[in-house]
């Protein structure tokens, strides 16, 4: 059971934003950066925060708390409703990985604060991520 009403919880809800988070932004700023092609928030399964459209790769930018970070450490901790909450969000995140990857694509998820903390880890890591996939299409 959550500790507030219906209506306190839509209303603190609907101030989260979805989209041009702070890690977002940075990500945009290092994609931009790797001079490859790269779209946001690509109309595909799961609405990746950036695409690289010719390589097939979807990336995620993922809030700990939202997509249960180092969960098992935490989930005794919190309300049903929020046990409900990010379980079923971890569930949807697996399916949309498969879902992705069924379809040919590489999916790259990377946590919010991974971003924020030390963005030149990030970009390395992406663009290996891109340097492995121009490699096998060779």
């Amino acid at each position: 059971m959550d500790i507030k009403t219906k209506e306190q919880r839509s209303y603190n809800m609907a101030r989260i934003k979805a989209e041009d988070t702070k890690p977002e932004k940075i990500l945009f700023v290092i994609a931009e950066s790797l001079g490859i092609p790269y779209e946001k928030h690509y109309k595909i399964i799961g609405k990746p925060d950036v695409v690289f459209p010719k390589q097939k790769i979807a990336v995620f930018v993922d809030g700990e708390f939202w997509h249960g970070k180092s969960f098992s450490k935490w989930k005794n901790n919190i309300s049903e409703f929020w046990l409900q909450k990010i379980s079923d969000n971890r569930k949807r995140d697996r399916k949309v990985n498969k879902l992705l990857r069924n379809d040919g694509w590489s999916v790259v998820r990377i946590w919010g604060k991974e971003i924020t903390k030390d963005s030149e880890k990030v970009k390395r890591k992406l663009a290996k991520s891109l340097l492995l996939l121009v490699r096998v299409s060779f």
